[in-house]
């Protein structure tokens, strides 16, 4: 099945973060996946390069506008390079390609009645490029998807508008029918309910600036620049040639200084479309790019995949403060497989993640090291021990044949997360298969069957063992490419899509393996190798004003710049259990206002019981690095005083919503 999927295009403004890098290696997981499944996936992403912030940034570096755009583009292409992203096609709104397929579909639309001219009056913010009215900014001025921080400017101008309230009912409509049109299905309710208060028609055009792609010739308008979202939105059909003349492609497009020019239509990709974009981008895909679609009768997207932000150590990504995370930096400390590992395992897709160096690296050194590198260690230097490596002829189809059947259920249900866009649990059951294989080889004990003299049985085990890992190097392939090759070269075997039928869809067993030793995967990591990211990034300031805000101060006190780095929140304990290992720690479920709970290991069992805690409130350091404490995740800290009358938790005065920042 031939499939189209995308990330957005990522807007030029500044360079690749950790956000754009899980955008990015969540579609190189699916392209993989989908790869192995059998399926022909064009895998599209790129830039975003009109617009006036764009043209304000180049004048402020004093360079052409198509420079400055040439060179974050190019970063962001060196960093799937590095990466090894394996996309089709990167598409630039400025390719030649791009402007005559925005033209071509800004004419039809024209032509249909779906654009007309007017004009618009309304507070403009320049950060994020959108309108609003005078009652949605804040304090008469302030952008409010910028929280309050960026100021609007009133612009009245002409315009021309695509009639998006003539499409209303067909979204509504589509929503309907379509159930997994947008996952999760919270943010199709969401989608929803903002489409049912109605919809305005939507601005298209500017004239305040001049970097962008004017309207078609026919309509004799040139002050008129297409404006960012049917620009910008265009792009996933003009990657793929729409509305470009076949006959004359190659002289219209061949003399553009393009990499990978569409010279011949793929539009049959798009007839089956994912898109997967972070959250803020929702309502731009979720209602203005189906309007779209519906006025030039091409193909809605069977998908569109929503993803959340991501913290760091808890804190805003943020260039004032200084935590901004570039993949780059990440990539030069870490293994890119753990990385990938982290970003998937970490938070359940569509909800908000916090990375942090030592939660990654407690993935590394537990599951990663402990679970799956250490099993192929053990089959290595087993069957280099008792059989220099040779394991042929050594299938039992007879043998263990409960623990196959539990292989098959584990399989299966790891299918099935993936399909439905859970890949946290896809892990987990996978992770099953190591807990299976681990568990047989200390009940089993190869060792002791070899000293009893059972070399067949022996032989027979470890070919079990080699089985699990060939199933778990194909079902982890997509999200752990270098690690599952090492794997591979191992059990001497390919990873491709005719070995996923045989051994993970038809559930086959590899009768002879050769093993090979390979470098042990995932070395234990002692210490954080990058910097602390959240120190306050500090520009162009005299030293002594950059000591002030980069050092505490003297005699124990710190200043405002610490001090707003702290996050203490209120939030409810809805869960309670002591740790059976324990007799100090507490393991609660507090609901900060999140979308889930979030698990907090606290040393309070002494002086609380469980039941009496369930349904308190209780003040949290809620940006405290996750820390692993007796082989559990905590996610923040507890707040209490304690003295020679015991402990007592800290708390507000009365309620407060779950959620609600101290201050």
């Amino acid at each position: 099945m031939k499939k189209l999927l995308t990330t957005p295009i990522y807007y030029v403004n500044d360079v690749p973060h950790i956000g754009h890098a899980y955008t990015t290696i969540l579609a190189d997981v699916m392209k993989k996946y989908w790869t192995l499944r059998g399926d022909d996936v064009f895998f599209l992403t790129g830039t975003d390069e009109h617009g006036q912030k764009i043209e304000e940034a180049a004048k402020k570096h004093g360079i052409k506008t198509i420079e400055y755009a040439n060179s974050i583009s190019e970063k962001f292409r060196d960093t799937w390079r590095e990466y090894d992203i394996d996309y089709d096609k990167f598409i630039r709104t400025t390719y030649f390609e791009h402007i005559l397929s925005v033209q071509k579909a800004f004419e039809i639309m024209y032509d249909r009645g779906d654009i007309y001219k007017g004009a618009y009056e309304g507070m403009y913010c320049v950060g994020c490029e959108s309108f609003f009215t005078q009652t949605q900014v804040i304090d008469g001025i302030y952008c409010p998807d910028c929280s309050g921080k960026k100021e609007t400017r009133l612009v009245k101008e002409e315009s021309y508008f695509f009639a998006l309230s003539k499409y209303q009912d067909k979204l509504l409509a589509w929503y309907k029918e379509n159930p997994d049109c947008i996952m999760p299905s919270h943010k199709r309710n969401e989608v929803i309910k903002f489409v049912e208060q109605g919809l305005q028609d939507l601005s298209i055009t500017r004239i305040s600036f001049e970097w962008g792609i004017k309207i078609p010739l026919k309509l004799r308008d040139s002050k008129h620049i297409i404006y960012v979202w049917l620009d910008a939105l265009m792009n996933y059909a003009s990657a793929l040639g729409y509305g470009l003349d076949y006959n004359n492609a190659k002289e219209q497009l061949s003399y553009k200084m393009e990499q990978n020019p569409c010279l011949e239509s793929k539009m049959e990709y798009f007839n089956n479309t994912t898109h997967i974009v972070g959250k803020d981008i929702l309502r731009f895909h979720a209602i203005y790019w189906p309007a779209f679609l519906m006025s030039l009768d091409l193909p809605l997207p069977k998908h569109i995949l929503v993803h959340g932000w991501w913290t760091i150590d808890g804190v805003k990504m943020s260039k004032s403060i200084g935590n901004v995370i570039h993949p780059l930096d990440i990539k030069n400390a870490y293994p890119t497989d753990i990385f990938r590992y982290f970003l998937l395992r970490e938070v359940p897709f569509g909800q908000d993640g916090d990375f942090s160096q030592i939660a990654l690296i407690n993935r590394n050194n537990g599951e990663l090291s402990n679970d799956l590198g250490n099993l192929l260690n053990r089959l290595i230097g087993m069957s280099e021990k008792y059989f220099q490596f040779d394991l042929s002829k050594s299938y039992d189809e007879n043998a263990y044949v409960s623990q196959k059947e539990e292989i098959s259920r584990i399989i299966k249900q790891s299918l099935a997360y993936m399909d439905s866009m859970q890949p946290h649990k896809f892990l987990e059951s996978v992770w099953e298969l190591f807990y299976l294989a681990n568990t047989m080889i200390t009940q089993i004990a190869p060792w002791e069957l070899i000293k009893q003299e059972k070399s067949t049985e022996c032989k027979a085990f470890l070919n079990l063992i080699a089985n699990i890992l060939a199933k778990a190097a194909l079902l982890l392939y997509p999200i752990l490419p270098n690690s599952c090759k090492e794997i591979s070269k191992a059990l001497n075997i390919s990873i491709d899509s005719k070995q996923f039928d045989t051994l993970i869809i038809k559930q086959g067993y590899i009768q002879d393996f050769m093993i090979q030793k390979v470098c042990a995967l995932f070395p234990k990591i002692e210490e954080p190798r990058m910097k602390t990211m959240h120190q306050p990034f500090v520009e162009n300031k005299p030293q002594k004003e950059k000591d002030s805000i980069n050092k505490p101060c003297i005699n124990d006190t710190i200043n405002i710049d610490y001090f707003q780095q702290i996050v203490i929140k209120v939030g409810t304990i809805i869960a309670a259990e002591k740790l059976t290992k324990s007799k100090k720690l507490l393991k609660l479920q507090v609901d900060l206002g999140e979308e889930k709970p979030r698990q907090i290991i606290a040393g309070i069992a002494e002086f609380y019981d469980t039941e009496n805690l369930i349904g308190t409130q209780a003040c949290v350091l809620a940006n405290l690095a996750p820390a692993k404490l007796m082989g559990e995740i905590s996610q923040g800290m507890i707040l209490a005083c304690k003295d020679e009358n015991g402990l007592s938790l800290l708390r507000t005065e009365h309620a407060r919503v779950n959620g609600s920042r101290i201050s």
